[in-house]
Parts: structure tokens; C-alpha cells; sequence
């Protein structure tokens, strides 16, 4: 009876965590700093100007992003997370402006995982909010992408907290 017992009892949380997860009940423990990060990264970016790609290089206004740590050192320095502007190159998105860190560095060059969850949402125009693997560490996370003037996607907000 005991061992019945402790059997239903974990088929009863199993299905309470699944359903947590199906119907929004759960929510990571940053998701209120995360979700306010990437409010005001986009909005110190946008104050700058629209968004566009010249020559490979992602600017707001004649604000160029790549290599330029302002609004990432200042969004880390605010909400305690990683920042990073990703710059789509091809079929690929190309950290250009971080302080998440990779071999004591900062790793401007990196790409975002081809094969994650979080590009199937970017592609599709929608944000992404979940738990990922950065270059070898978990992270709680946000992603959402940027358009150009024309509504095309031609990079990635992100803000996260490592785990």
C-alpha cells in the first residue's frame, strides 16, 4: 500500500510540473529583470535611431553597435545580467556587442546556437524567454529580434542571467 502510495504520489507531481509548464504556471526566477533588460537595452538603442546593417555592421542611427560596449556595460552595470547585440551575417547571428564572457574574453564573434530554440523563434519574428546553454553555461533568458525599417530581422536583443 506504502509503495502504491509514494507511486501516486510522483505521477501526481509529474503531472502537476507538466501542466504548470503547458499552461504558463511556471516562470524562471529572473523573468521579471530579464523581461525589463531588453525593454531598456531596445529602448536605449532605439533612442539612437532606427536599426540597419551597413557593410556588415549593425547601427542604430550613426550609432555603431559592433564593438561598442556602452549599452551592454550599461544594462549589465543596472540589472546585474549579460547583455549582447547579435548582427545577422548570412543565416547566421554574430555577437558584436557583449559582456557575456568566453575564455576570459569577451566573445564578440561567437554565434547563436544554429541548431537552439532560440533561433527557430527569432526566424519566426517572435521573442524568445527560456533556460539555454551559453557557450558551455546555463542561463535564464530573453531574446527578441531587431527589424530594420522594411520589417526585416537583421539582429538579436538578449539579456540573461547565468545559473
Amino acid at each position: 500500500m506504502r509503495r502504491n502510495f509514494k507511486k501516486s504520489f510522483g505521477l501526481l507531481i509529474a503531472m502537476i510540473v507538466i501542466l504548470g509548464l503547458f499552461t504558463g504556471c511556471t516562470k524562471m526566477v529572473h523573468e521579471t529583470a530579464i523581461m525589463d533588460s531588453l525593454a531598456d537595452m531596445e529602448a536605449r538603442a532605439l533612442k539612437l535611431g532606427t536599426p540597419k546593417l551597413i557593410d556588415d555592421i549593425l547601427y542604430f542611427g550613426d550609432y555603431k553597435i559592433n564593438e561598442n560596449f556602452e549599452i551592454v556595460d550599461a544594462i549589465q552595470a543596472k540589472y546585474g545580467c549579460t547583455a549582447t547585440f547579435f548582427e545577422k551575417q548570412g543565416d547566421k547571428f554574430v555577437r558584436v556587442s557583449t559582456d557575456v564572457m568566453f575564455e576570459g574574453h569577451r566573445a564578440v564573434g561567437t554565434i547563436l546556437d544554429p541548431d537552439g530554440p532560440v533561433i527557430k523563434k527569432i526566424l519566426k519574428g517572435k521573442p524568445f524567454y527560456g533556460t539555454v546553454d551559453i557557450l558551455g553555461d546555463m542561463y535564464e533568458t530573453g531574446y527578441e529580434p531587431i527589424f530594420d525599417q522594411m520589417g526585416e530581422i537583421i539582429g538579436v536583443y538578449y539579456t540573461g542571467f547565468q545559473l
